[in-house]
Formats: structure tokens, C-alpha cells, sequence
């Protein structure tokens, strides 16, 4: 999609902080963090929302999971705690409409 945001920080045409990247995952650093540690987990696919995700292409999400483990640990919030968050439409408070995880973390985060 050409005028998403996410899928341009994938195409590497908007600089952002990665912190991991492979064929079909991107992880950057948030610009606005709620937390010492808030990066946002994306597919490189474009799909808008969870809903949009085929059936048969589900896998990205257990994909997905896998980064957010690794990067926890990586950032030292796996054993204290860390939030997993997906924004699912406009009343869900999804902004940038290409899925996308928030892994949060770094302090005690309130329920």
C-alpha cells in the first residue's frame, strides 16, 4: 500500500529505529512512548486490520508472538512483566490502519 505509513518504515523509505527485522517482521521503536520500552511489532505485509488477516495467512500472528518474546527478553522486561496491545478499528483506537503490536514495558503498568 503506498500511502501507509507503516509499510513505508518496512520499505526502509521513513527512517525509524529498528530493532529487528527479517523477511516478514519489522520491530522499531516508538516516537511517542508510553514506557521505557514501547515498540510496535508489524507485519510487512500490509493488512489493515487484525480482520483483514486471511485465514490461511494467520501464521504471521503466531510470527508476531515469537518477536515479541524475543524482543522482551532482549529489552529486559520478559521476567518483570510487559504488555502485548493490538488496536482493532476506530473504536478499538486503532490510528494507523496496518496491524501493529505494541510491546510496552520498563515500569509497572496499571491495569
Amino acid at each position: 500500500m503506498t500511502d501507509c505509513l507503516f509499510c513505508k518504515i518496512a520499505a526502509h523509505e521513513i527512517p525509524a529505529e529498528i530493532v529487528f527485522e527479517n523477511d516478514r517482521v519489522l520491530a522499531f521503536k516508538d516516537i511517542n512512548p508510553k514506557a521505557p520500552v514501547h515498540l510496535l511489532i508489524v507485519p510487512k505485509k500490509h493488512y489493515a486490520t487484525l480482520n483483514d488477516i486471511p485465514d490461511d495467512e494467520m501464521e504471521i500472528i503466531a510470527e508476531i508472538h515469537r518477536v515479541v518474546k524475543h524482543l522482551a527478553r532482549e529489552f529486559g522486561v520478559a521476567d518483570r512483566g510487559y504488555r502485548t496491545l493490538v488496536n482493532t478499528n476506530a473504536e478499538g483506537g486503532q490510528v494507523i490502519f496496518h496491524v501493529h503490536y505494541h510491546l510496552i514495558g520498563g515500569r509497572q503498568l496499571r491495569a
